[in-house]
């Protein structure tokens, strides 16, 4: 589906290193005048392909805070605006080579004209797979990204604001359409995700038409319950407010409701002729479109085997580690013991009560403090956007991954959140609340994510686009260094660090086991139990994700890797010179880019170090 709005939700495009990366680049002496020519006109090029793809995607306004005559509009889904977005950015590629010599831009210029080129060889690279993808699974999906855009994203402050949210009500009726008919498309060529996946889409989807005004019961729909609230908020006058929620409430009946028996109807059918293998070997060049999914993801040329024999071995590593920490905690038996006493002791869960989710989102805000009092010291560049902490709405907790983040808009609107999904609390064990958080808020996610958003000297495409490797290697060194700065005094915290730690080194083994290896489901399920203190239900979601998200999860560990190895040869090669503020700048402040880059830039800084 084109424009995936997870992908914009998360605000993280990822990319392939399917060009040679630069040398590193060293500034010279005197920057000649053609320099400084050259260089203004690549900034407006690219803030010329800026405004176009916005023209594009009156979504990608909207997650900029950006109102303007298409806040009521939903992109194109179709196939042939793909195409469309595609062609655009084959030509702009010709034309950046056509006008601007490598040799005449600055470093920083530099850098930005070979991320673009590595944006657009992404983009071709993986529009030869573009009917490949799921367009519905529990994961991802207009059947509940739809309703969280306008829920999470979509501003009321006027009454024109209220008009614009209805007429995106009017028209999820045709976006949901269009994602239905690429949907049985696919499924006609074989491309459905597994038989298991579709009671989770069909729930979801039962979710947002479930309440008034849909039935007749005092419970109102989430659609309905949130345009209500944006509108008592306007400061209108009782009739005005009757008007508009009247004017909500037809849209929801007319266009929402009728899409989603569409919807529903569709899984249905594809339900019974699905399959129960789980993996993309199934399809046809599937080995190819997995090939083409790692190196996406990780920006590395790992191939399946690799990725695999990795994973193996960073799990006996951090076994070891948890060995050490068990003996700590003084608790006598294997560490497969140790697991079963973590998974199953009431002491490491909050009940599954309104108080245990208090709890758990008190034990957040706590981590919260402690950390941001630390940050001074580790970054010299700090976020400006503030981070509140919610959880999942209930409408997707049953389906939504266990946390996650969503980036704040960058004219300071829209603040960073971090989601904890509290809908089973077996599934959030407490030992991992203090790690959780630091991966997904600060010194993680919001903390890159909004220095990067907060950029001024780069292109938009930089700001607002991504790497995952990178990012989401910089959310699991974040657990790490929380650490190192002090924190996770408990040794079960510590080990629930670990555990995370874990979790992200056994993706590496199913996730290739699934796509590679043809594991099914069930042999990935028990491959987590008997190597990590994962809560069962936390298991199941966690493979789920990763059969209809193949290759993402490979990236964090990968990522990881990476930037522990360039912290530690920093440290080896400068001694006493390093400094936590300097190293760490380095890395976030041109933003995302591949890990082979991210290599140049920190031996370049190393060496002007020294």
């Amino acid at each position: 589906m084109r424009h995936s709005i997870l992908a914009l939700l998360l605000s993280t495009a990822t990319a392939a290193p399917l060009l040679a990366a630069p040398a590193p680049v060293t500034a010279p002496a005197q920057i000649p005048a053609t320099v400084d020519m050259q260089d203004a006109a690549l900034a407006k090029f690219f803030a010329d392909y800026d405004a176009a793809e916005l023209a594009r995607s009156p979504l990608a306004k909207s997650y900029r805070g950006i109102v303007d005559a298409d806040y009521g509009k939903w992109d194109d889904f179709s196939d042939a605006a793909e195409a469309e977005d595609l062609k655009a950015d084959q030509a702009a590629l010709a034309e950046i080579r056509r006008r601007f010599d490598p040799a005449k831009l600055s470093p920083d210029s530099l850098l930005s004209y070979r991320l673009f080129e590595k944006k657009v060889a992404r983009s071709a690279d993986s529009y030869r797979y573009r009917d490949y993808g799921y367009v519905f699974d529990q994961m991802n999906g207009a059947q509940s990204q739809l309703p969280a855009f306008l829920i999470n994203i979509h501003r009321v402050t006027s009454t024109a604001d209220a008009q614009a949210y209805i007429s995106r009500l009017q028209g999820m009726g045709p976006g949901l359409r269009q994602a239905i008919a690429q949907s049985k498309a696919r499924a006609d060529k074989g491309i459905m995700p597994p038989k298991w996946v579709y009671p989770y889409v069909i729930n979801d989807a039962k979710n947002v038409v479930a309440g008034f005004p849909f039935t007749k019961t005092s419970v109102e729909a989430p659609l309905y319950a949130d345009i209500k609230g944006k509108i008592e908020k306007l400061g209108l006058t009782d009739a005005d407010k009757a008007a508009l929620l009247q004017q909500a409430t037809d849209a929801l009946l007319t266009s929402v409701k009728p899409a989603y028996a569409e919807l529903v109807a569709e899984m249905e059918s594809q339900q019974a002729m699905a399959g129960t293998d789980d993996g993309v070997w199934r399809f046809k060049d599937g080995a190819g479109y997995y090939a083409q999914l790692l190196k996406n993801y990780t920006t590395t040329d790992l191939n399946a085997d690799q990725i695999h024999t990795l994973g193996l071995a960073q799990v006996a590593r951090i076994h070891g580690e948890m060995r050490e920490i068990m003996a700590k905690t003084g608790f006598q038996g294997s560490l497969q013991a140790f697991f079963d006493f973590i998974r199953t002791d009431k002491r490491f869960y909050a009940p599954n009560t309104e108080e245990g989710r208090a709890l758990y989102l008190s034990e957040t805000e706590k981590a919260k403090q402690q950390v941001t009092a630390l940050l001074p010291q580790y970054f010299g560049i700090l976020p400006k956007a503030p981070l509140v902490v919610k959880p999942v709405e209930p409408f997707r907790e049953k389906s939504a991954g266990k946390a996650f983040y969503q980036g704040p808009s960058p004219d300071g609107s829209r603040p960073g959140t971090y989601y904890a999904n509290l809908y089973n609390m077996a599934d959030m064990p407490l030992v991992e609340v203090d790690a959780l958080f630091y991966h997904e808020g600060l010194p993680g996610h919001h903390l890159q994510r909004t220095i990067q958003t907060e950029l001024t000297n780069v292109p938009p495409f930089r700001r607002f686009g991504g790497f995952t490797a990178y990012t989401e290697g910089w959310g699991l060194y974040s657990e790490k260094l929380a650490k190192d700065m002090g924190l996770y005094p408990d040794p079960y915290r510590d080990f629930g660090r670990l555990q995370l730690e874990l979790h992200r080194a056994i993706r590496l083994v199913v996730d290739s086991g699934l796509h590679h290896k043809k594991w099914t489901r069930e042999q990935a399920i028990q491959y987590v139990k008997d190597n990590s203190a994962d809560a069962p239900g936390g298991i199941v979601k966690a493979i789920e994700r990763y059969v209809v998200y193949p290759g993402q999860a490979t990236a964090y560990m990968v990522g990881r890797l990476k930037i522990s190895a360039l912290r530690d040869l920093a440290q080896k090669e400068l001694g006493p010179k390093f400094d936590y503020r300097a190293f760490h700048d380095v890395v976030l402040k041109d933003g995302p880019v591949p890990l082979d880059m991210l290599e140049d830039q920190v031996k370049a800084w190393i060496a002007k170090t020294k």
